[in-house]
């Protein structure tokens, strides 16, 4: 039964019989034969079926569910023998937004100081890919955006408020300035983050609210990508001062806040709610509560 649940979870991600195969390393009748068993085996149909694959029946879709913890807590119990018999040893998975990427290096330092055993992959995402990467298994914690969008039943650690800079070469118009205002800002040539991702939302609602609006001469997700361009001297990007703080930018950039008015966002780490909880997450939980108060410090 847990094979198979895996197979519908893999089925779920993939929206396709031959790449869910692929991901689970079988053929694809096998995983087609194992979820047509489950199905007989319920007496439900879960799978809308024609000459490829359409969609979860709303069985189907209520038995993901009942799949996501299974499979969730099979894992954490696994995890649990494990550190049972070696310690903490094992791979945790983070996925995290974009503008956390430099600061997240703080807390997997203090991690490892506990635990040097264990593995850690840190990938980016957007806050809505975070929150499906924590429902599908596909991510034991997330750093993301905690006041803006809802987080589903997942637990939240605060860390740190973003506090918005400019950041542009020194011959930029405002740079002798201590502040700059939303609405100066707004007349420059921007780069800035991808519309698809939270970091921009907030920043177009805060140009929203001051009544102005800004189209970007280039966006991207990738910071480098946006700090190269700074580098031709025309370009100038917004971002988080703590973000700025950690890149260690070149001295021919400026720092400038953001004022009128100096808006923050709250920024943390997210977990699935579990009892127990897998350790590698709990231990991570554990770090990131200690480490909360000097980041917000330096946000």
């Amino acid at each position: 039964m847990y094979e198979k649940f895996q197979f519908l979870l893999a089925l779920e991600r993939e929206r396709h019989f031959g790449r869910a195969a692929q991901l689970c390393g079988v053929s694809q009748p096998n995983l087609s034969a194992a979820i047509k068993q489950l199905e007989i085996q319920l007496g439900l149909t879960l799978v809308d079926r024609g000459a490829r694959f359409m969609g979860f029946t709303p069985e189907g879709e209520r038995l993901l569910e009942w799949a996501r913890r299974i499979v969730g807590e099979f894992r954490a119990m696994e995890a649990e023998v494990e550190t049972m018999k070696q310690g903490q040893v094992g791979h945790l998975r983070i996925a995290a937004i974009p503008t956390s990427l430099p600061v997240i290096s703080r807390l997997t330092a203090a991690y490892w100081q506990r635990h040097p055993n264990v593995r850690v992959s840190v990938s980016a995402h957007t806050s809505a890919e975070i929150l499906s990467r924590l429902d599908n298994l596909e991510a034991d914690a997330g750093i993301t955006y905690l006041d803006n969008e809802p987080l589903g039943r997942n637990g939240e650690v605060p860390l740190y408020r973003e506090r918005y800079c400019l950041v542009a070469s020194r011959n930029m118009i405002f740079a002798d300035r201590p502040t700059v205002t939303w609405e100066e800002v707004a007349t420059l040539d921007l780069c800035l983050p991808s519309a698809d991702t939270q970091n921009r939302r907030i920043l177009d609602r805060i140009f929203h609210e001051v009544g102005v609006t800004v189209e970007p001469l280039l966006e991207s997700n990738a910071a480098v990508v946006l700090v190269s361009h700074l580098r031709t001297g025309r370009m100038s990007t917004i971002m988080p001062r703590i973000m700025v703080d950690e890149l260690v930018l070149p001295g021919d950039f400026v720092t400038i806040p953001i004022v009128a008015p100096e808006a923050n966002t709250l920024v943390g780490l997210i977990h699935p709610r579990r009892d127990p909880m897998p350790p590698l997450t709990a231990a991570l939980i554990t770090e990131a509560r200690l480490l909360a108060p000097m980041l917000a410090s330096l946000a």
